[in-house]
């Protein structure tokens, strides 16, 4: 098993997002693994697993503020992709729109 010292900053998107469900509400005292490192710096961390990696997330003053902001980081970034695919695609809502007439039709014959 790999053991990786990290900063939050460096996670990809799908490491990340496993920090944010294993500490939904932040960290609290009892999560906090102190060590000093080869400078004989003291480190404090969160342990981080998965199936074959064992992280080690350096805590800093804004790891905090990251886990909390990350969710409206998150719907921010989809809403602009959703947003872009229609731009790039604008048949996509004239589509809706068509198939939206063809039912009001539909009903109408009835």
């Amino acid at each position: 098993m790999k053991r990786i010292l990290i900063d939050y900053k460096k996670l990809d998107r799908e490491v990340a997002a496993l920090l944010i469900e294993t500490y939904p509400y932040g960290y609290g005292d009892e999560d906090i693994i102190a060590f000093k490192n080869l400078k004989g710096e003291i480190i404090e961390a969160v342990e981080l697993r998965t199936a074959d990696t064992i992280y080690l997330v350096k805590i800093s003053r804004s790891l905090a503020q990251f886990i909390s902001n990350f969710e409206d980081t998150i719907e921010k970034e989809l809403d602009t992709k959703n947003l872009n695919s229609e731009k790039d695609n604008p048949a996509i809502p004239k589509l809706e729109k068509s198939v939206e007439n063809q039912i009001k039709s539909e009903i109408d014959l009835e």
